[in-house]
């Protein structure tokens, strides 16, 4: 009783720290708001650098004072590349301008993400899409949301009917993980109705949780590009878990989110 207790209560304290995360995420999105236009464009390598560091600095600017001030005893995840185990206690695990590389060529597909991560588990996040006017919210245990609106994942269970989508973690995967991907969307095709690849992960993970798109997987970690998705999914009902259909976690090699009902033989499909 007094474990479920004290469940109950911190719960209820992260339900109340998601309005501020949530405005936290959101004026920092406005920032990078305000540095769009559909007519962005980069010409070259040292112009496309620049420009994503340039969002990258505006926007953590706003986010990060914003998150320390509102828990200040978290501990703030600084790689944006990171992978892997946290370790204990509570972390800030943020993608201050996801899909970056969406906004400096002039498309809308990019946000800012702020995840806060208990004990290695995402327990409160807030996804903001400005361009596309969509804010994404859960708090682990309350549900899943769009706009305030309870979301769901797919009802499919047949992966012949799927829509399913990967991409890159990063830029330069190794050798092997490009096979792995390679290899993956080759036997998917094979399998699921369509198949899409692209980038950034959270933009397709909001769409599993919201029940657009039936599954996502990745091969290649990087923690700021899944938590908040995954957090998402689950609470709107989905499975996320690895290829051997193990729950995921920082540690996991691979990554598998989708309807409950498709998750094991799409993982089946992809461990092959």
């Amino acid at each position: 009783m007094i474990d479920n207790l004290h469940l109950e209560s911190r719960a209820a304290t992260d339900r109340e720290l998601l309005d501020g995360v949530t405005t936290a995420v959101a004026n920092a999105a406005q920032v990078l708001l305000e540095r769009f236009s559909a007519a962005n464009r980069v010409d070259g390598p040292r112009a496309l650098i620049d420009a994503i560091d340039a969002n990258d600095a505006a926007s953590i600017a706003v986010l990060r004072p914003a998150l320390e001030r509102l828990r200040p005893g978290a501990r703030w995840d600084d790689d944006e590349e990171g992978h892997g185990a946290l370790g204990p206690g509570e972390w800030w695990v943020t993608d201050a301008a996801e899909g970056n590389v969406n906004h400096v060529h002039g498309s809308p597909n990019w946000g800012v993400t702020a995840t806060l991560v208990r004990d290695e588990v995402p327990v409160l996040t807030a996804v903001v899409l400005p361009a596309l006017g969509q804010v994404f919210t859960a708090v682990r245990g309350d549900g899943a949301r769009l706009d305030g609106t309870p979301i769901r994942v797919s009802a499919k269970t047949d992966l012949v009917a799927a829509l399913v989508g990967t991409g890159q973690a990063k830029p330069g995967e190794a050798p092997e993980i490009r096979r792995r991907m390679s290899g993956s969307i080759d036997r998917v095709l094979d399998a699921a109705l369509l198949v899409s690849a692209s980038v950034p992960a959270t933009v397709q993970l909001v769409q599993v949780a919201a029940g657009h798109v039936d599954g996502f997987w990745q091969f290649g970690q990087v923690r700021s590009g899944l938590v908040a998705g995954a957090l998402l999914v689950e609470e709107a009902g989905g499975a996320v878990i690895d290829t051997n259909g193990a729950p995921w976690t920082l540690a996991s090699d691979d990554f598998v989110a989708a309807a409950p009902g498709l998750a094991p033989s799409l993982a089946a499909v992809l461990a092959r």
